[in-house]
């Protein structure tokens, strides 16, 4: 059986890498981490011809070899380590035939390093319409490599990919440039020091800032006279060997590449005109970010109700079927439960990352960027702030790390420390199930409130964050300085593959995830619930029992009994009947909840009450609110398997928590205060303990971290105080 191939695929941002790769791996892909760093790693398997099978490494986009970030670092080390088990036996360049010239930057750098490399041109479909020639066997004879012509669009020139894959031993790995013209006697000394070591590979390690090198800079450093140059001398030669080889690219480009604009036929000018208007660009940003939240409540609904239907009809039967028991209890009320309070948000999720890849795809999100940058730059940040903004919607985790591409550490820090207030993907089933609760369904121009009130929380959050760095930007005693810089990719129809990819993978990650938190909460709170040491947990029973014959049901209990036998209409002999049934549902209901109130968890939350009661919440959402600092998501799971405790089966957790009540039993608790308090102490607390650690990593210091809890979680507590006493 052949050997695995080994393909790293590499290429500037925006040229359609991804693309490639999802169509070389489809579902066949996995994403992880680096050993020891947090860069994504995505790898993939291919099936290519004559049986033959590529392992495809999917790259951090990078514009050339000279490192200026920890993304980039990555592409270098793994391209000198041959010790590495992911070091390419290939690898795959790929350009954007729009930016042919700037993408064959790293093409030249990467070829230079003696790597059978193939050239994929990918947009291929765009040529007619700009007006773009290519002499494809002059440019291969040129470059000395073998290059695909790719529409991942139309499907087209995936098969060539394979096939040069499978046959990359045929490729010719002469560099395109000879290095040691740029400053001949230093190269000479070079590599006379180190005979056995290839040139190009020794100026990168010497020049760039990378860790996993078979040649250890100190070593070289002490081989001779040539390691004398400074900092800045070695610079200036790295500008030199750019220039050479754009006057490399230029003179192949002249024979190959032409380009007949009065053919070309396009609008990306006058989109941009309107996309980054100063007033305009701002407006159509708001009005698509309506549309999405809009969509948010309105799609998602349907499966949600049916998802929770399926949930609670799920345990039910388990209830049903199963023999009565401490097992049955487990999966009825605390798995299945506890699950079904996070799987109801898969379709908002979804539909979330859905309206955020179509705007990355489609070319947008980099207006966003651009123009947003004007906007930042008061408040002590760049428009490279925004992009982790931007992805905290999805997850802190990643937006935090997104911040290595920022070069000032001032601009860095802040972006850090104020990123966790931008609404994440899981602070939105907290919202959605609150807002559901406590805001009408009414509309304005069209727009219901619901989308207005979550619209408006992602506003608050982002504005937080806005004030945050103002204040950070003047006590932070941080002298730097940075220029902002972002490439304007063309606009293009988003691709329904990628689309596809991308809510897959990130609802995929934010389902098991969280759900492996979820489950093991789940269990705990379970326990916790079902069991008491006290004599009132004991015998709750025999205690609301003879309550209920001396004082009769409580407030919920009538309610639930008066709502069930208004939505019957039967003969009145099946009513009493009727009624005799639903009376002994709620005695059980009585009984189950004391229970709870003198269970472990119960005591757990009567203790922490004084503390949550200002802020209008009881016992239970105390609970919630202190479980959910392992996972915002878990809020919604810990109501739904604390009310679930011997609660009505036929009832999801949404329909529980609206029949809630205060303790005078005659208001709901999930009123339009206590519900205004709560989304305001989720906008502004910090959200989870993923993210304190991996500030603590990207800082590299817990000072920040815990200064990051402590104003967050203070200036939450006093803006719900002060909401729900205003409100209520």
């Amino acid at each position: 059986m052949s050997r695995t191939i080994n393909v790293a695929l590499i290429g500037n941002p925006n040229t359609g890498k991804t693309s490639v790769f999802n169509q070389l791996t489809g579902l066949k892909q996995k994403v992880g981490n680096y050993p020891g760093i947090t860069v994504e790693k995505k790898v993939g398997l291919c099936k290519l011809s004559e049986g033959k099978k590529a392992r495809i490494l999917d790259l951090p986009g990078t514009y050339s070899l000279n490192t200026t970030s920890l993304d980039e670092s990555v592409v270098v080390e793994l391209l000198l380590n041959k010790n590495s088990s992911d070091y390419p036996d290939v690898a795959v360049v790929i350009s954007d035939v729009e930016n042919l010239k700037r993408n064959l930057l790293l093409f030249t750098q990467i070829k230079d390093l003696k790597i059978p490399t193939i050239l994929v041109i990918n947009m291929s479909d765009r040529m007619s319409r700009k007006g773009i020639s290519l002499d494809i066997e002059r440019l291969n004879q040129k470059l000395q490599t073998k290059i695909a012509l790719v529409s991942t669009r139309k499907n087209k020139g995936i098969e060539r990919i394979k096939t040069l894959i499978a046959n990359y031993k045929d490729l010719p790995v002469a560099p395109n440039i000879d290095i040691s013209s740029i400053d001949r006697p230093y190269f000479e000394a070079l590599t006379k020091a180190f005979p056995e070591e290839d040139t190009y590979k020794l100026w990168l390690v010497i020049t760039q800032d990378v860790n996993f090198m078979p040649i250890e800079k100190q070593r070289i450093a002490d081989a001779g006279s040539f390691s004398t140059k400074s900092a800045e001398q070695l610079k200036k030669l790295q500008h030199k060997e750019t220039v050479i080889r754009y006057q490399f690219i230029n003179a192949v480009l002249k024979e190959t590449y032409k380009v007949d604009l009065n053919s070309a036929v396009g609008l990306r000018a006058t989109l941009d005109k309107i996309l980054t208007h100063r007033i305009l660009g701002y407006l159509i940003f708001f009005f698509i970010l309506l549309i999405i939240f809009q969509a948010i409540f309105e799609w998602s609904s349907y499966p949600s109700d049916w998802i929770d239907a399926q949930f609670a009809a799920t345990a039910e039967w388990i209830k049903a079927t199963l023999p009565p028991g401490v097992l049955t209890d487990l999966l009825a009320e605390g798995i299945i439960t506890g699950i079904g309070g996070i799987a109801i948000f898969v379709p908002q999720i979804a539909f979330l990352f859905f309206f955020i890849s179509l705007l990355e795809e489609s070319g947008y999100m980099s207006r966003v960027v651009f123009l947003m940058d004007k906007l930042m730059r008061p408040f002590g940040l760049s428009g490279k702030s925004v992009v982790p903004l931007i992805s905290g919607t999805a997850c802190a985790i990643p937006a935090v790390m997104a911040t290595r591409t920022i070069e000032s550490w001032k601009e860095r820090l802040i972006t850090i420390l104020v990123v966790p207030f931008t609404t994440c993907s899981a602070r939105l089933p907290v919202y959605l199930i609150l807002i559901a609760l406590v805001i009408p369904e009414g509309s304005f121009l069209g727009l219901g409130y619901q989308a207005l009130t979550l619209m408006l929380l992602y506003i608050l959050g982002f504005a937080m964050a806005i004030a945050s760095a103002t204040v950070l930007n003047k006590i932070l005693n941080i002298k730097s300085r940075s220029f902002f810089m972002i490439e304007m990719p063309a606009y293009r129809l988003p691709l329904f593959k990628n689309v596809f990819y991308t809510v897959l993978e990130k609802t995929k990650s934010f389902v098991f995830g969280a759900g492996k938190i979820i489950l093991a909460i789940a269990v705990v709170l379970w326990f916790l619930g079902s069991n008491g040491i006290s004599e009132k947990f004991k015998n709750a029973d025999s205690i609301v029992t003879q309550r209920i014959e001396k004082e009769g049901l409580n407030n919920y209990s009538k309610n639930y009994i008066n709502n069930r036998m208004a939505a019957v209409d039967l003969p009145k002999d099946s009513l009493v009947i009727v009624k005799q049934e639903l009376t002994k549902k709620a005695v059980q209901q009585e009984i189950a909840s004391y229970k709870l109130e003198h269970s472990f968890i119960g005591y757990a939350g009567k203790a922490i009450e004084p503390i949550v009661k200002p802020l209008g919440y009881d016992w239970k959402i105390g609970i919630a609110v202190l479980t959910s600092f392992a996972a915002r998501e878990v809020f919604v799971s810990t109501l739904a398997t604390i009310y679930s405790v011997g609660s009505d089966e036929e009832e999801t957790i949404k329909n529980r928590m609206a029949a809630e009540l205060d303790d005078s039993g005659k208001k709901p608790l999930f009123n339009l205060a206590s519900g205004i308090s709560l989304m305001l102490f989720y906008a502004f607390a910090m959200q989870c303990m993923s993210t304190l650690a991996i500030v603590k990593r990207e800082t590299n210091s817990w000072k920040w971290p815990m200064v990051q809890l402590g104003f967050m979680s203070v200036f939450a507590y006093l803006v719900a105080l002060v909401a729900f006493q205003t409100l209520n």
